[in-house]
């Protein structure tokens, strides 16, 4: 059992990756910091390199400017390069007292400089502060892919409740009008051939889209979705419509017009276009009054 909670207490501690050439650095790295973290060490460049790329990935590497196989600008420059290790922080440790190699070094993506010799507290603290802003922009990171993942999910969710609202819609219009809904249908393919023959056109070809194309399509078998306003006589009259009836008839443009638009208006123009549909509804009502077989 102590050896499990060891093993487990060893693998929850963040892993520190060393590279110097100098066994002598390495020795002191290890000494001052193996009580608190999980080392790995390189002597040179290009096994650097492929221990920060080997799992576990480490948390933070202390990366030694002067080495004789890869000099450590080059290795950041490539750590920084791989999507696998760019986000791992990068603190150099040099002999070095140049503000132009700092610059250099702060400019390939490195966190931090600590000078040689290296003192303890100061390499404790550093190694700390680090970690801490890593943890930190590792969380918000995580949240973000998370919410990246809800959004794409809600996006989804609304998508498939607007497919089911206009099918819904475009049924209703279906049962009062049979013809209507095979027209409905057939309006629909002739929108999707014509858009996408006009997407070829260089006056269209920005605005249609494929998203803009698909929604088009959808909301095209709502384009009749007034006919459910029109009084039945009229709407289903199997013979030729009078001037006046036809006048009727031609309203529900207008009606499904306000219909679609409703949604978009604020709650007082919702209220008057409201008064005034139930109105004109009534109207209608009275001079082609519905019978009840």
């Amino acid at each position: 059992m102590t050896t499990v909670h060891s093993q487990s207490a060893d693998e929850a501690r963040d892993t520190v990756l060393v590279i110097d050439d100098s066994p002598e650095i390495l020795g002191i790295v290890n000494e001052l910091l193996k009580s608190d973290y999980r080392l790995k060490a390189a002597n040179g460049g290009e096994k650097g390199l492929r221990l920060a790329a080997a799992e576990p990935k480490p948390d933070i590497i202390l990366l030694d400017i002067m080495m004789p196989d890869l000099s450590g600008h080059e290795v950041c420059r490539r750590l920084k390069a791989d999507r696998a290790t760019r986000d791992i922080p990068v603190i150099f440790l040099t002999a070095m007292n140049n503000e132009a190699d700092e610059e250099t070094g702060f400019a390939l993506g490195a966190v931090d400089y600590i000078a040689k010799p290296i003192s303890g507290p100061i390499l404790r603290a550093r190694v700390k502060t680090q970690l801490i802003m890593k943890r930190a922009a590792d969380f918000i990171k995580d949240k973000n892919v998370f919410l990246v993942g809800e959004v794409s999910k809600r996006a989804r969710e609304m998508e498939f409740s607007q497919d089911v609202t206009i099918l819904a819609l475009a049924s209703l219009a279906e049962t009062r009008d049979n013809e209507t809904g095979n027209h409905l249908r057939r309006t629909q393919h002739y929108v999707r051939v014509l858009a996408e023959h006009l997407q070829r056109h260089p006056h269209f070809s920005l605005a249609l889209t494929r998203t803009n194309i698909e929604i088009i399509c959808k909301s095209a078998p709502l384009h009749d979705i007034g006919k459910v306003g029109i009084p039945d006589q009229i709407l289903l009259k199997p013979g030729r419509l009078t001037a006046e009836e036809f006048e009727v008839m031609k309203t529900h443009t207008t009606l499904g017009r306000e219909a679609m638009d409703l949604p978009r208006r604020s709650p007082a123009a919702t209220r008057k276009s409201g008064t005034a549909a139930a109105t004109r509804k009534a109207s209608l009502e009275t001079t082609f009054p519905l019978r009840r077989d």
